[in-house]
This record gives C-alpha cells, structure tokens and sequence, in this order.
C-alpha cells in the first residue's frame, strides 16, 4: 500500500505532462458541481461513475456511498444489502428501482422486498439517483433506510463490444450497439444491449453460473411538446450454490473453506421487464408525465440453512419457488410558479402496482429432486394505490419543501393447503409526511434539514395472519448536514442522522413462520468527501457509523443482528499520459454483533481491488485484481442452529459464506 502512495506522489512531478491528456478524461470535473443545487447526492454520483469504473451489476449498488453488499451463497442470488444500521437483508428497507421500474418483490418467496438487479447491464447505466432516509414523497414502499434508482442511457454517442475472461473460468461478453441516432428534429435514438456472463467461482463445488442479458430502448420527440420512450429487457441465470457454511465444519477440517455441507444447493431465475414513458411538455412551466410497465418473474432456489437439524435422514434442504406478472402505472405533474422573486414548484403524482402471484412455495426435498412436504403453497394479490404532493419554495438562500404521501393497500391470498380457510381481503393505509429544509451560503455550503415518515409493507402471508394488524409498520427520521465546497475541486459532506423504526411482524420464507419484531432506533453519523486537486487524479472516501439497538429490551440485549456499525468505502483514480489509468478501491467492514447479546461477533474486513486500463483510439485493454492482498474474509454471516450428519445434538454458531480470493480478470472493448 506505501508503495502505491509513494507511485502516486512520483507523478505529481508529470502535471505539466498530464495537463496534455486526452479531452475525455477532463469532460467530468468536481469542480462543477454546483452546491446550492436541489439535488447535490445526483451530482456527485454523476462524477463517481465518469472517474470509478463499473465491473458489474453489483458494483453498481456500491457507487451508493455507505451501501454495503454481500453474496449468501455465491452465484446469482440477489445480494443482501446494509445501509444505516440496517441489515436490509435483500431490500426490505432500502426502496431499489431501475428507470422507473420497481426492483423490490413485495411478498417474495424468499424474502420481503428481494431485490434482484442482475437484469442490468452495467455498461448501459447513464447514472444513478440516491438518497438516504424516507424524506422523499415520490418513493413509497420500502424506503425507510433509503432509495436507489438506477437510469440507462437515452442515446448513445457509439457502439461497443467487450470481452473479458479471468480466474475460476470466468468469462464475459457483453456488447451495445447504436441502431439509430437521428439528429434531425425528430430526436429518434435506439440502441440494444447484451451480455453473457459465466463462471465456476473459487468454490469446490462449481458453481457453473450463467447467465443472459437482453435490453433495448427507443425514445422519441414527436414535435416540441410531446415525448415517447419504450424499452425492454430481459434475463436468466442458472447456479450451483456453496450454501452458509458452520465454522466448526472448516475447524474440525470437515470441509474446506471452499466447501460444501450440501453440494446441491443453488436455483434459477428470470425476469423480462416492459416499460412505456409519455411526457408532455405543455408550456414552460407545465409538464405531464404517464409511466406504464409490466414485469415477468420466474425465481426458483434451493437452499439448506440447517442442514441435518430437522431431518436427520434426509437433510433440511428446502425449495423456494416464485412466479407472478406486475402491473404498474404512475401519472406526475409539475407546474413551476413565479411569485415575486421567489420560486414555486408543486410535484404531485399516483399510481397503482398489482402483483398477480400465480405461485409461491416453500417445499422440504431431497438434493433437489425429491419432494418430501410441502410446507406453505399459495397464490394471491397484492395491490398498492398510491398519492402524493408537494411544494418547494425557493425564496432568497431558502429551500422549503412540504410534501405528503398516502398508500393504500389491498392484500388477498389463497392458501393452497388450507384452501377452507380462505376469506376476505385485508386493506391498510399508510400516510407518510415529510417536510426538508436547505439555506445555501453561496458557493460555499449549503445546510439542509430533512425530516419525514416512511414505511415498508409485510409479507401478505402475515397480513393475513395478523388479520391486517401492524402490518404497514413506520419509520421516522431525521437527517442534519451540510455540503462544503471550500475550494472548488473539494466536496465534503458531514451528516447526523436518526431513524425509529416501528413494530413489525416479520415473516421468514425459509420456514414459513412469522416472527414479531419490537421497536428500533438507530442513530448515525455519514461523511463523504471527494477530491480532486489536478484533472488526473480524483480522491473519494465515504464513512458510515451507526449505533443501532432494540426499544424496550435490557440493555446489553439489545443489539439488533448484523448490523452495521462502521463502514467505509474509498479509492485513488489516476489517469496518467497516453492513455493509461489506474484505479485502487477499498471497502471496510467492523466487527458488528451477530445476534442481541452481543456474544458471537461477524468479523469486519478490508478488501482492495485494482483495476488498470489502457486507452487508445476507440480500443481499451482493462486488467483487474480482485481482493488484491489476498486477504480471507467473510462475506455473509449469520448466528443458525445447524446440526451435521454425524452430530447427536445441534449447534448454535457462526455459519459463512467465504469472501472472493486473489482474482484476476483481463478485458479487450472497442468502440465504432
């Protein structure tokens, strides 16, 4: 690490060099963004994504400065998520969409809010829109602990193709192609993008992953006023899982790091998603905007947390199979207003989603292909009618905005084992107000105070068995931060926040239970700073702490599981002369509590990664380090009672799945 920082300081003496490197490399600079902008966090990741290279779908989620992620089991599982002292597990406090299209899975089959973005093709990714806290009127369900929404590009300048290959029979290809860029007065644009990735992973049990990526998009001004876009996309995959594996498994030497208690353990899933956007542009300071979009979803896992605990003859390998069609529209209007010399915005919005759930099962079977019970099975619908408004007054240095949102839910489900005990539908609402606050001192610093309610919905298996009670719990917070500007190539962004977060009943997919969770408070501390002293090279760090704890238990038994307290994300970019650029990212965990004693620990880590390219002309070349210290580290966690074949009593300990090693991976891409 010394020697890259000493490299570094060496090329301080080039600058009158580098001042001479390519015009594209200058195009995105730090010192434009403007800091009494509305929405700086959309600035700042603009910047991110044109100086950090994006490898993956995953490194996507970790553009969002104090967003962690981690694989279960290896393969193509939705990644769990940590945001805020939550552990979110895959998006149930964290609202995640993609151009408008909602990524969360309201009652899943595995999890609540299940979050699978592997639909997206990085390289097709303009930018992404963050923000922490439930501070915003136009995100509803699931965002307590913050909002993502990813957005692809409208047009493009060229076409590209991409090959990379590395360790663990690692492949991928991935290609964009320019179909129509009409620069006339019709603005036609059109382009498809595809991708197909393949690996074995570092596993002894291959992982054998695949999957295929298919997305295009066409968009369109009619004449002056009137905007079409329509796009469409799909994918699926297919992957053997290592699975969470016991501690004392690798310790006794049982297995190794790399292996398995349950070698069949893995899945399969699709998604083909259909969106159609209409705005209206009917004066200067009038717009409408219609949203349509339809999702097909396919999801079909095979999992063993336990593995010999309940069934000691056959194993406790479960079957956790998904397939419904969403449905949503959203309709938005937005008028400015000119009212002395200050300004007025109102925004108001509604819409609807429905998930028709043709299938959600939970099934005991045997090394995949053996169905022993089935443990939950139904269908249902579940439907969310929404509204919202607010204003924003700028006025002087202030911006004042008032806002509030109501949600309306209707839940209905069939029981296919207990079809007699069928009734009615349940409803619910949720009134969620918010109210932020900014003062701008010019160029300098802008102060902001931000305070709202949010929410996220339940399982509609424990709607039914709560009959409808505590089923929409709520969150209040608060976040207090200013973003400084003291020069202009320097952006530092200090906040304290708080969030409360209300009873809940929580329903466990893998074992079709429900569980009540009691009331929480987390409070917490963010700082981010980027820098850029020379156009060459670009600093960035984010820090993340947070102090979260139960309401109401004994104290030193109240620790909420797995989550987190201290992260930290950063990194170096460097472009040097003809060409050439460097990249060295970093991630760190802390230790943190893996259940509310406090008595067994998930051990923290620090990861580096490295990334080198050269550029010439329309070619690039990309050589990648993964983990490049080759530490070992543990990526998910959890405390599970589990017993193995030859055990006479179960065991409560720490179950992993183990961190990527040492990988490397090479890339040729060419433009036209």
């Amino acid at each position: 690490m010394k020697k890259v920082f000493l490299a570094i300081g060496l090329l301080a003496a080039w600058q009158q060099l580098l001042a001479q490197q390519p015009a594209d490399s200058a195009h995105t600079q730090l010192k434009q963004i403007v800091v009494s902008a509305p929405r700086i966090e959309k600035a700042m990741m603009h910047v991110d994504l044109k100086k950090i290279p994006v490898n993956t779908a995953q490194d996507l989620l970790r553009k969002v400065p104090g967003l962690f992620i981690s694989q279960h089991a290896g393969g193509g599982k939705a990644e769990q998520i940590f945001l805020r002292g939550f552990d979110c597990d895959h998006g149930t406090d964290v609202n995640i969409s993609a151009d408008g299209i909602p990524v969360n899975i309201v009652s899943h089959a595995h999890g609540q809010g299940y979050s699978d973005l592997h639909f997206l093709i990085p390289e097709t990714v303009e930018s992404i829109d963050f923000g922490k806290g439930a501070y915003y009127p136009e995100k509803g369900d699931f965002n307590t602990a913050g909002y993502v929404n990813f957005a692809t590009y409208d047009h493009l300048e060229n076409s590209l193709i991409k090959a990379e290959g590395g360790s663990f029979n690692t492949m991928r290809l991935a290609g964009v192609f320019n179909l129509l860029a009409d620069k006339s007065a019709a603005k036609r644009n059109a382009y498809i993008a595809t991708e197909y990735n393949y690996t074995n992973g570092p596993f002894d049990v291959q992982q054998q992953f695949s999957r295929f990526n298919l997305f295009g998009k066409y968009n369109q001004w009619l004449n002056d006023k009137d905007y079409i876009s329509f796009q469409a996309s799909t994918f699926t995959s297919g992957w053997n899982a290592s699975g969470q594996i016991p501690e004392r498994a690798v310790a006794e030497g049982l297995i190794s790091r790399w292996g398995s208690v349950d070698p069949t353990e893995g899945g399969n899933t699709s998604r083909t998603n259909v969106a159609l956007t209409y705005k209206h542009q009917a004066s200067a300071d009038e717009s409408w905007q219609s949203f349509f979009f339809y999702s097909h979803y396919q999801f079909n896992l095979y999992s063993n947390f336990t593995f010999f605990l309940k069934d000691p003859v056959y194993g406790d390998e479960i079957q956790q199979k998904d397939d419904r069609s969403i449905y949503g529209f959203e309709q938005q209007y937005t008028h400015d207003y000119t009212i002395g010399n200050s300004r007025l915005t109102w925004q108001s919005g509604a819409g609807l989603r429905l998930d028709d759930i043709r299938d959600l099962e939970l099934n005991h079977v045997y090394r995949r292909d053996t169905l022993l019970n089935r443990l939950a099975w139904g269908s249902g619908r579940e439907t969310n009618l929404h509204a919202y408004t607010g204003l924003t007054w700028h006025t002087g240095h202030w911006r004042i905005n008032p806002a509030v949102r109501l949600d309306h839910f209707i839940f209905n489900y069939q029981d296919k084992l207990k079809p007699a005990d069928g009734g009615p539908g349940v409803t619910a609402t949720r009134v969620s107000p918010k109210l932020n606050f900014s003062y701008s001192t010019g160029s300098m610093a802008q102060w902001y105070l931000k305070t709202g309610m949010g929410f996220h919905s339940n399982d509609m298996r424990v709607v039914m068995q709560q009959n409808g009670k505590d089923i929409l719990p709520f969150s209040a917070g608060a976040d207090l931060g200013v973003v400084l500007k003291p020069v202009p190539n320097l952006l530092i962004q200090p906040a304290l926040w708080y969030l409360y977060l209300q009873q809940e009943f929580v329903y466990v997919g893998d074992e079709a239970v429900v569980e009540p969770s009691g009331k929480t408070r987390r409070l917490g501390v963010d700082v981010s700073v980027r820098y850029q002293p020379v156009k060459w090279l670009y600093l960035d760090a984010d820090v993340n702490y947070a102090n979260a704890r139960e309401i109401g238990q004994p104290k030193g038994e109240n620790y909420i599981p797995l989550a987190p307290v201290l992260t930290s994300t950063g990194g170096i970019g460097v472009n040097l002369p003809m060409g050439f650029s460097a990249n060295l990212r970093y991630r760190y965990m802390k230790d943190r509590p893996a259940n509310e004693a406090n008595s067994l620990v998930a051990r923290g880590y620090f990861v580096n990664d490295l990334m080198l390219a050269y550029t010439h002309r329309q070619f690039q070349f990309t050589v990648q380090a993964q983990n490049l210290f080759n530490v070992n580290w543990n990526e998910a966690q959890f405390e599970t009672e589990t017993r193995l074949q030859h055990e006479s009593d179960p065991v409560t300990d720490m179950c992993f799945t183990p961190g990527t090693p040492f990988y490397l991976k090479a890339g040729f891409a060419v433009r036209f």
